[in-house]
């Protein structure tokens, strides 16, 4: 089962303990098979809207900041359980924020 974990960004700047911790978390994810992929996201982006045949593209930032997704992990595991242990370790290494978690479907 695979699970996207979107970090709402917090506005914060990391401290080095934060980083030693996350790298290790992430390290450990790694090493494991669990972690697929991680990235940040960039807080301007793009929007694609569709109406009949008219696309409409428009320049970002859309949503308040502290709606904005800041990061993303893609992992994939044996359950939702699983998934949200992982989530729960995030949360203990990052502090106070929102994590959405959504199970990816398909191939």
């Amino acid at each position: 089962m695979r699970y996207l974990m979107l970090q709402k960004a917090h506005g914060a700047a990391p401290d080095e303990k934060l980083y030693a911790e996350m790298g290790a978390f992430i390290e450990e994810l790694t090493a494991s098979g669990v972690l697929l992929a991680t990235g940040g996201l960039d807080p301007v982006g793009f929007k694609m809207a569709s109406a009949g045949d008219e696309l409409t593209i428009t320049d970002g930032p859309f949503t308040e900041a502290k709606e904005a997704i800041g990061g993303f992990a893609l992992v994939e595991v044996r359950s939702k359980e699983e998934a949200l242990e992982l989530a729960r370790r995030f949360r203990k290494i990052v502090g106070d924020g929102e994590t959405l978690v959504h199970q990816v479907f398909g191939p």
